[in-house]
């Protein structure tokens, strides 16, 4: 018969996993929801500028990765979102529980989201839609997930650097049992 502190634990790991995968699903319809909307409203028109001269609304169907890379390679983005989309939870089950590692399973769960919104893209459009462009810099044009993914790489530099340390990663067994 299970302990009663392996019960609590278990428990709180579904829970932990529950609370995650809703998170993911609620982000992932942020990001869908605000795609259909820039579809419907901005494809086929000119930019929509909110601040003149620093930041418009601009459709683009991007058929690369960031930057507008690797144009055209739809299979190699659709496995390499399918491995990221097996990677990621996987990792994530591998986070000690706890406190100390709560913005560790937050990043997992942008990355996740981020790369789910934009798989969700090229499975059903055949490119990711993009519409947030910051002229002033010329800065690619970027969507939702995209910003999910980079807020989450941040976050993670600044975790490395500043909050975790080595003896926090040593308990973080990703390849082994």
């Amino acid at each position: 018969m299970k302990s009663m502190d392996t019960l609590i634990k278990n428990n709180s790991r579904k829970k932990q996993m529950i609370l995650s995968a809703a998170g993911v699903i609620i982000l992932v319809l942020i990001d869908q929801i605000t795609k259909y909307m820039a579809q419907k409203s901005l494809r086929g028109k000119a930019s929509f500028p909110i601040i003149k001269g620093v930041f418009e609304l601009h459709y683009l169907e991007n058929r690369g990765s960031a930057f507008g890379l690797l144009q055209g390679q739809r299979i190699f983005f659709i496995v390499t979102a399918v491995l990221m989309l097996i990677l990621i939870p996987y990792v994530y089950t591998k986070i000690p529980q706890g406190r100390r590692f709560y913005f560790l399973r937050v990043v997992a769960v942008m990355y996740l989201a981020g790369a789910a919104g934009n798989a969700v893209d090229r499975i059903i459009h055949g490119y990711v839609i993009d519409f947030f462009y910051f002229s002033l810099i010329d800065f690619p044009i970027f969507n939702v997930a995209d910003i999910y993914v980079s807020t989450a790489t941040f976050c993670l530099i600044v975790l490395i650097l500043f909050y975790y340390k080595d003896e926090d990663f040593e308990q973080i067994h990703i390849f082994s049992k």
